[in-house]
C-alpha cells in the first residue's frame, strides 16, 4: 500500500525510535523524524492512561516547535504489571528485576499517541492497550537477554520483535501496539485530519 501525503503539509514523527519508524514506513506513509526533548516522569496520581496520553502530547507539540511541517506525531509506549508502570531499564539489575516479574505473568502494553496540526491548532490522540502473556523464564534466558544488550531502550525491558519473541505465548490485542505504535489507529486517525489520502 502507498500512502500519498496531501499538500501543503509535511508529516513529522516526534520519536527517534527505529521501530516506530519502521512501522510508519511500513504503511507507506511519507514523513520525516524530528526527535523531541521530554522528559519521561511520571506525574503524581497519574493514571498509565494519562501518563501515555500526556507524554505523546508533549513529545507531539515540543516538536512542533521547533520543526517545520503540519502534522506531528507523538507517542509513548509502557508496560504495566501488577499495578507498575515499566518504562525502560536503568541498568542491568532494573532489567532484570522488570523481567522476572513478566516471567509467568501478564502485562498490559499501553501506548498513547497524539497527531498535533499546526495549522489547524488541533489534536486527536489515543491510548491503545494490549495484553501480553510471557512465559516462565529461567535466569539463564533472562542473564543472555540482557548481555544482548536489547532491554536497555525498551519499555519492560524487552521486544517482541526481537530476541524477546520467544518468550511471549499469546497477545490479546494490537502487536504494532507493543512494538510501538498502534498503526491501525495511527493511519486511521491521519486520513481523518486530512494528513493522508
Amino acid at each position: 500500500m502507498n500512502v500519498r501525503t496531501n499538500d501543503p503539509g509535511r508529516i513529522i514523527l516526534a520519536s527517534a525510535s527505529p521501530r516506530r519508524i519502521e512501522l510508519l514506513e511500513s504503511a507507506g506513509i511519507n514523513f520525516d523524524t524530528v526527535a523531541g526533548d521530554v522528559e519521561e516522569i511520571c506525574l503524581p496520581d497519574e493514571t498509565p492512561e494519562q501518563h501515555v496520553l500526556r507524554l505523546a502530547r508533549e513529545k507531539a507539540f515540543n516538536v512542533a516547535g521547533k520543526a517545520e511541517g503540519r502534522y506531528f506525531i507523538g507517542a509513548d509506549t509502557i508496560v504495566l504489571c501488577d499495578g507498575e508502570i515499566m518504562g525502560k531499564p536503568h541498568d542491568p539489575d532494573d532489567a532484570e528485576r522488570m523481567l522476572l516479574k513478566l516471567s509467568g505473568n501478564s502485562h498490559e502494553v499501553i501506548t498513547g499517541f497524539n497527531i498535533y496540526d499546526k495549522i489547524r491548532v488541533e489534536a486527536v490522540g489515543a491510548a491503545i492497550r494490549t495484553l501480553v502473556f510471557f512465559k516462565p523464564l529461567c535466569r539463564e534466558e533472562i542473564s543472555a537477554y540482557i548481555a544482548s544488550g536489547c532491554p536497555f531502550d525498551k519499555a519492560g525491558a524487552y521486544a517482541i520483535q526481537g530476541g524477546a519473541a520467544y518468550m511471549i505465548r499469546k497477545i490479546e490485542g494490537s502487536y504494532t501496539n507493543v512494538v510501538g505504535l498502534p498503526l491501525c489507529e495511527v493511519v486511521e486517525a491521519l486520513r481523518e485530519m486530512g494528513a493522508i489520502a
